[in-house]
This record gives C-alpha cells, structure tokens and sequence, in this order.
C-alpha cells in the first residue's frame, strides 16, 4: 500500500459520508413537517368552524318579550306571543292587535322567558372568532358569520344577507351599545338567508326608525323603541328595560328547507318501438313554525308550554364558534416543534465534529513523495 492511496481512499470516505445526510438531520426534517402540518391543521379547522345558531329556548314563540313596561301607540299587529316580567303593565291593546300567541305578564312563563333570553343574550355576545365592522352597515353585503363593533351599530339604507345558497346559514350581530337604523332602512335576505337565522344581540338599547324594514331577532340588554310604521320578520326581546311600539308589525319567523326536485322514468314498449317518459316530481318541505297558544292574557302561573326553537344546522362564513375546549393537535404541533429544534441542534453538532475529525484525520497524514 503506498501512502498516497490511503489519504485518496480517506477523502473518498469523507466525500461518501458528505453525500449521506446524518440521522439527526432527518429526524430534524421529519418532526418539522409533523409541527407544521399538526400547527396547520389547528389553524384550519378554527378557519372553518361554523357559525351555529342561537338557542332561544322559550323564548322563541315570544314576538315582543321586555323586563318593565310594552307600551303601543296606534294599530300595531303583533304574530307570536307577549310577554313581560317582573313589570306588569301592558297598555295599548287595543288598538294593537295580537293576531296570534297569548300575552303573559309577570308569571311563570314570562320568567322562564327571561331567563332563556339572558342565556341567549350571553351566548350571542360571547361567539368568536368575528369580524369586526365598521360602524354603519348600510351598503355592504355580508356572508354568514359573526359580526362585531365595540361601541354602536347603525344601518342607513340597505344591508344585504347573502346565505350562500345555504338555508341554515347564521348572522349573528354583535353590538357593544347601540343598534339604531335611519328612516326607511332594510335588511335584504338573499340566497338562502332566513330571518330565523339573525340575530342582533345589543350592549344597551335598539332603535328602529320610522318604515324601517327589518330582520331578525334583536336582544337588547335594556329596551327596544320601534318608531311609526317599522317592521320586523323577527322578534323585540328587552331584558331589563321596556318595549315601545307604534303602528308596527312584528311576525316570529320560521324555517324551511330548499325544494328539491326528483324524476322519475316511465317506460312503454309497444312492438317494435320502446317510448320512456321522464315526469319531474317536485317535493317542498312544510316549514317549521313556532307553537303559539290560543290569545288570553293572563296574570297567574298557568301550564308551562314550550315553543320550538327554529330548526337550522351550522352555517359557514367570515365568523364561527371557537370551541371552548383545547384542541389535541396543539401540544402535538409544539411537541414536534421542540423536537425538530432538539434534532437540527444534535444534527449541527454531530456535522461539527465530524469536521474536525475529518481535519485531525488529514493532518495526521504524512506527505507522499
């Protein structure tokens, strides 16, 4: 062996062992792409958790629902029940008149729906994550989702509601003090959109101005003024403060589903020749109403009656709920980021090393001649 060969056979270890990457290296590689894609992940299904609707509970059959006093001025029709506690004093019916529900005032029933509208309320207030707007909504069209500003809400003109194409698609509104609308506004619903499916949820009080043409259920946490002629598809529910009426109408929406349409084949065969005939069957769902009672006022505890909740399923837009538990894929994600640190910095260390062995190596080499 002749002491040239072996420092050329050493470099041709050194360049074989260049080529192969150590296994820290890989182990570093591989716990990253395990934190990105665990990180990723996370990220993705906080993006696209649905906006759920808002439980009511008994409070659904309620068209008008305060805490003090419902006062009306003028010939207002109000579909779906009355309700007030613990105030007592309902004036102006007549010449208001309930076309459907019963009117409860300071017992059983009016506190249970209560009691369910604070549960509502808290809920509305608390989704995430949202988007936050700007102050006046007037113009812009919104998808389903969560909607929030800190101080107040406004609408001048019109605001649209575009449900995607998906019946169940939830609005929900988030107003940090008030909600008030300017003469002749509208709420437009597009799409899909239902009014059972928005909701307003207010830090004090609402105020709809004169003709506004409105949608939704308003939760206020103190009062509710309808000005001349305004109309809501939804429901006027005060927690703490009254419910003023003038000459308006207030229905309780319902739900429904989309109309599908199936085919089906007819075939006749008749010697030599085969006719088929295809007759469309088109099938609409009934829509889910809210129960409402026979009209009575009342003062005294009577049979507790439940109303249904208006149906729908999750809606996807801009917001969504956040789910209130922790997500497993977030101490796998760091997990596997600290490994993919702890593995690079073996890796680096273990390629130092064998740097310097590789020089000592070469240095120890004599010269050939």
């Amino acid at each position: 062996m002749t002491a040239s060969s072996a420092p050329d056979r050493r470099a041709g270890a050194r360049r074989s062992r260049g080529h192969r990457p150590p296994v820290f290296a890989v182990l570093a590689v591989a716990s990253g792409v395990v934190a990105a894609v665990s990180l990723g992940a996370l990220g993705l299904s906080a993006a696209d958790a649905a906006t759920t609707t808002v439980g009511l509970g008994t409070a659904s059959s309620f068209a008008v629902l305060a805490g003090t006093t419902i006062t009306n001025t003028g010939s207002s029709v109000i579909a779906g029940d009355i309700g007030l506690s613990p105030g007592t004093a309902v004036t102006g019916f007549p010449p208001g008149v309930q076309s459907s529900g019963v009117t409860d005032v300071a017992n059983a029933l009016a506190g249970g729906a209560q009691s369910d509208l604070t549960t509502a309320y808290n809920d509305a207030a608390s989704r995430t994550p949202f988007t936050t707007v700007t102050a006046d909504l007037g113009g812009t069209t919104l998808v389903p989702g969560v909607y929030r500003s800190s101080t107040s809400l406004s609408l001048t003109g019109a605001v649209t509601l575009n449900g995607g194409g998906d019946t169940s698609a939830v609005f929900v509104f988030q107003a940090g003090s008030t909600l008030t609308s300017a003469p002749g506004s509208t709420v437009v619903l597009e799409n899909g959109a239902q009014a059972c499916n928005v909701f307003w949820q207010v830090g004090s009080s609402a105020t709809l101005g004169t003709t506004t043409n409105f949608v939704g259920t308003i939760m206020a946490l103190t009062s509710i003024t309808l000005d001349t002629g305004a109309s809501v598809s939804g429901r006027a529910l005060a927690r703490n403060g009254a419910v003023t009426l003038d000459d308006n109408s207030i229905t309780v929406p319902s739900c429904s589903t989309a109309t599908t349409t199936t085919t089906s084949a007819t075939t006749t065969t008749t010697g030599s020749t085969t006719t088929t005939t295809v007759a469309p069957t088109t099938t609409t769902s009934t829509p889910t109403t809210t129960t409402t009672r026979p009209t009575t006022t009342t003062t005294s505890p009577t049979t507790t009656t439940t109303g249904a909740i208006p149906t729908g399923s999750p809606g996807t837009g801009f917001g969504g709920t956040a789910g209130s538990g922790s997500s497993p894929l977030v101490p796998i994600g760091f997990g596997a980021l600290a490994l993919s640190c702890l593995f690079g910095l073996l890796a680096v260390r273990a390629r130092r090393r064998r740097i310097a062995g590789d020089r000592g190596s070469t240095s120890d080499t004599p010269d050939g001649s």
